[in-house]
């Protein structure tokens, strides 16, 4: 039999999804499935007004890395198919062992080196640019490659290579045209990405505002005896109800205590820590959400490491903003851990780990908020915020966050837990 408390969370959670459950005289699995039914199938897509990335904005895209190429001294950058190549083209390309890339240069058009049995799907596909250099299977592609950089007078210089290209690629198109510069394209493709437009700003927002809704429903799932490839399916199916694709993953118990859990199998019980930790993509933007809860009443000693992590995290929330360098708020919340004893750097107890990364079209991306990271934030950049606590040998708690930079100082795409027993705002 549950405690009250735990029958208020299962109510609180499911209600803020729109979904009744009656937990009074009843176990878990009969609140879900008998008197309530599946509460996913009550979920409805939340898409209808989602707004993907225009071909203006990628244009605009396309002409800063134009500018930032000839501030670097960089001829013309190389990608191949991934969130890059998205980023610029809004073309998606799963990557295998032919080359299909494209060549953005600093002055003239676009050009795109392609299997010849793909080209009609890539002209489907392709809204910048008309030339399609195609090559045959028994054909290199890597002198397709300097023909496109010959016919742009691209005769010496640097080239920039995105930092996902595969080394097979960049070894082939450097044999072909060896009298070129190969660097890291790093100084254009980063510095367009990090800082996100209200229109990239509003898909996360939206990837965020989607991952809780199948927080909540999927949370107020949780039975004894599921495990966490069982709540991974059941918020996958949450995601999906909601129009996207998305899942979260769940460490039940001690193997919370490591950062990225346990492969061992583990049945959940009452009193268990459960951290869990997901999101979603909404026209490829992603969020990043974790939230921490104990299946029944707390002890004394869970609630006090959940406060000590939300004060970590609301530490680092209030140093963020425009001006401040990036380790300054890793270092704030690291320094509620060391004043409560715990540390310090990445000793545990405490924080192992950074205090967040950047985000976007991947999960992780630059820039990260970690010691010896000066630079300072900027408006637009985009960070998740997780100093999570680790205990050794007994559970650990995250709670994740991702916020962006305004001119007024950090937002929050997901509003934080308020409370061990009120994972949702």
């Amino acid at each position: 039999m549950m405690s009250i408390d735990r029958r208020d969370f299962l109510k609180l959670s499911a209600g803020a999804a729109g979904v009744a459950l009656v937990t009074s005289g009843c176990s878990p699995q009969q609140d879900t499935r008998s008197e309530a039914g599946d509460p996913i199938s009550r979920l409805k897509p939340m898409t209808a007004d989602v707004v993907p990335i225009t071909d203006a904005e990628r244009q605009q895209r396309i002409e800063k890395a134009r500018r930032l190429m000839t501030e670097a001294g960089i001829e013309a950058i190389y990608l191949e198919g991934g969130t890059g190549m998205f980023y610029f083209t809004g073309v998606r390309w799963g990557n295998s062992e032919r080359m299909f890339a494209v060549v953005l240069p600093a002055r003239g058009e676009l050009a795109w080196i392609c299997p010849a049995f793909e080209e009609d799907r890539a002209r489907e596909l392709i809204h910048f640019g008309d030339d399609i250099r195609t090559w045959e299977e028994h054909e290199s592609p890597y002198k397709r490659v300097a023909q496109v950089l010959a016919d742009r007078g691209i005769r010496s210089g640097r080239i920039g290579i995105e930092e996902r290209v595969r080394f097979f690629l960049y070894d082939g198109s450097r044999k072909a045209a060896p009298h070129l510069e190969y660097v890291s394209a790093d100084p254009v493709t980063i510095e367009c990405r990090v800082i996100k437009s209200p229109a990239e700003l509003a898909l996360m927002q939206k990837a965020a505002d989607i991952t809780i809704e199948a927080y909540k429903v999927s949370v107020a799932m949780l039975e004894v005896g599921m495990t966490r490839s069982d709540f991974r399916a059941i918020s996958g199916r949450a995601h999906a109800a909601l129009g996207v694709s998305g899942g979260i993953g769940a460490q039940i118990a001690e193997a919370s205590a490591n950062p990225h859990g346990s492969i061992k199998r583990i049945e959940l019980k009452e009193g268990d820590i459960v951290l869990m930790d997901g999101g979603c993509g909404v026209d490829g933007y992603r969020s990043d959400i974790s939230r921490t809860i104990v299946f029944g009443e707390p002890t004394s000693r869970q609630r006090e490491m959940w406060n000590l992590m939300k004060k970590a995290q609301s530490a680092a929330f209030a140093k963020a903003g425009v001006g401040v360098p990036c380790e300054d708020v890793d270092a704030a919340a690291r320094q509620v851990y060391i004043n409560y004893g715990f540390g310090p750097g990445y000793q545990v107890p405490g924080l192992p780990h950074r205090t967040g990364h950047g985000i976007g079209l991947d999960g992780h991306e630059w820039i990260n908020l970690v010691k010896g990271n000066t630079r300072p934030m900027e408006v637009g950049m985009c960070f998740s915020n997780e100093p999570m606590v680790v205990l050794p040998g007994e559970f650990g708690v995250r709670l994740e966050d991702c916020i962006y930079i305004t001119e007024e100082g950090p937002r929050y795409f997901s509003e934080p837990s308020p409370a061990i027993d009120q994972p949702f705002a």
